[in-house]
């Protein structure tokens, strides 16, 4: 094939719908991670829609330049695909073959490329839908909205528009219906979002979820956590025991249902149910993580014991809460060992090396993750309010923290961890003035806080008390001229 119609073809490739035109950047996650996810899933899932997971994978292998392997998972899709076509329509066919003409082109095997081209072109026709219009099928939708969930949480906005996409063509279909209330669910909560019960667009979308899919298990289960996020746990245990009943060896409920446990202060319970599910997939992160926040949970509360209690053997319980950190601290490196990306562990791990008196690690774990590339707004204000927590606390160094604390005010996204940074803040600057009544710098910090939430006139009034004792202090001086200029 000639270059000119090469290029042609990279054209009508272009059109297509598929996952090498839905912006699935490898920069955005760890492909690793996602083969080893799709892997569990092709050994565990129970759906008619498995297609969809071969689908994916044989993206993965094109990243990672396994074109044999890319095909192969692509001709596994095809037999789920027979396997499922209960009504006898090819639209299911779309996706796949959209990526087996990608493949193929990437292959420079042309021919084969547009072979599969017409093959969508034939069943466009066939479903009397122009190439421009066969975006508008509800499995295209749906799978790209699986697609982009599996991928990274950055993807979760655009997952949830395909959903939504997709209910408008089938409003009744299970398979998107369950896609939807999972992305609605994992945004409320995601990077520390706060959700009120009168926010929570989540439990009725979960609730029609489980009343079209009532042997799906696992909606059970975030049904089960979204009611104990309203303070609804005794509700949610319902749903959690009848998800077990159905499904008591899956592994992907058994992590959700641990979730629940250890959220209900039934540690030993949880650990119990992680570590049987660990034993299915020794490297997944999601239970090595919930596993080490078990063992932080089972510190916290012998912690708080040990203030209580007069113990006769305080040297074997100081040895007990030292094992928790440890056990802690090994599977939060293990989480990062399967997966660099993952934001929220290398959080836990710095804290629980601080804990550890391990000080020059927490350092290193927390400069480390404020490398990572494309971090969004709520997870660099988690770790510099973490960050802070360290210096203050551990530390001891007023200083360092009242950097972490301003980085994290400063990044103006609201979050209940910028909200965190400013009480740390605040608290530091009483303390502060309480300690000496002439205290520049807690005045100071006091107007900063409220110069940064666009309270201009009480910022002012902070600003000229610490210039009342500090009166050549440039920042001051230039922060009060500029708030001034405002009014």
């Amino acid at each position: 094939m000639s270059e000119m119609s090469g290029n042609t073809l990279k054209s009508c490739l272009q059109q297509l719908k598929c996952h090498f035109t839905w912006s699935l950047l490898e920069k955005e996650t760890d492909i690793d991670v996602i083969e080893e996810r799709l892997y569990n899933q092709m050994i565990f899932l129970v759906t008619k829609n498995k297609y969809m997971v071969y689908n994916l994978m044989a993206y993965v292998m094109h990243l990672k330049g396994f074109y044999t392997k890319a095909i192969a998972n692509l001709q596994e899709a095809e037999e789920k695909i027979k396997e499922n076509n209960q009504d006898g329509t090819d639209r299911r066919y779309l996706v796949t073959y959209g990526d087996y003409a990608w493949i193929y082109y990437h292959l420079k095997q042309f021919e084969d490329s547009q072979n599969y081209i017409d093959k969508i072109d034939k069943i466009n026709k066939e479903l009397k839908l122009s190439p421009t219009d066969s975006q508008d099928i509800a499995e295209i939708y749906g799978e790209q909205g699986w697609s982009l969930i599996m991928f990274c949480g950055q993807y979760y906005e655009k997952a949830k528009e395909c959903f939504e996409k997709a209910l408008e063509l089938a409003p009744e279909d299970p398979e998107w219906n369950s896609g939807y209330a999972t992305v609605v669910y994992r945004l409320e909560g995601f990077n520390g979002r706060r959700c009120s019960a009168s926010e929570c667009k989540s439990l009725p979308l979960l609730k029609r979820a489980v009343e079209l899919s009532p042997n799906d298990a696992v909606v059970k289960a975030l049904l089960a956590l979204k009611l104990q996020d309203l303070d609804r746990g005794d509700e949610g245990r319902i749903y959690i025991e009848e998800a077990l009943e159905q499904a008591p060896n899956l592994p992907y409920l058994l992590r959700y249902v641990a979730k629940f446990y250890r959220r209900a202060g039934l540690v030993d319970e949880a650990l119990h149910v992680l570590k049987i599910s660990l034993d299915i997939m020794p490297t997944s992160t999601f239970l090595h993580h919930q596993i080490g926040l078990s063992y932080k949970y089972q510190m916290i509360n012998k912690k708080k014991a040990f203030k209580k209690k007069n113990f006769q053997n305080r040297q074997k319980h100081t040895e007990e809460i030292d094992e928790c950190i440890k056990k802690a601290i090994f599977h939060f490196e293990k989480v990062l060992e399967y997966d660099k990306l993952f934001v929220l562990a290398h959080i836990d791990l710095a804290n629980m090396y601080s804990e550890a008196k391990q000080y020059q690690k927490t350092e290193d774990t927390f400069k480390k993750v404020l490398t990572i590339a494309d971090l969004i707004d709520e997870e660099k204000q988690q770790i510099h309010l973490n960050y802070g927590h360290f210096e203050e606390f551990f530390k001891k160094s007023e200083s360092e923290a009242i950097k972490h604390y301003k980085k994290g005010i400063q990044i103006t996204k609201p979050s209940k961890f910028r909200e965190y940074c400013e009480d740390g803040l605040k608290s530091l600057g009483e303390r502060r003035i309480l300690r000496d009544h002439r205290d520049a710098l807690g005045f100071g910090l006091l107007g900063f806080i409220y110069k940064n939430n666009g309270k201009i006139s009480e910022a002012i009034e902070w600003y000229e008390k610490a210039l009342k004792y500090d009166p050549y202090n440039e920042d001051y001086l230039s922060d009060l001229c500029d708030l001034k200029l405002m009014i």
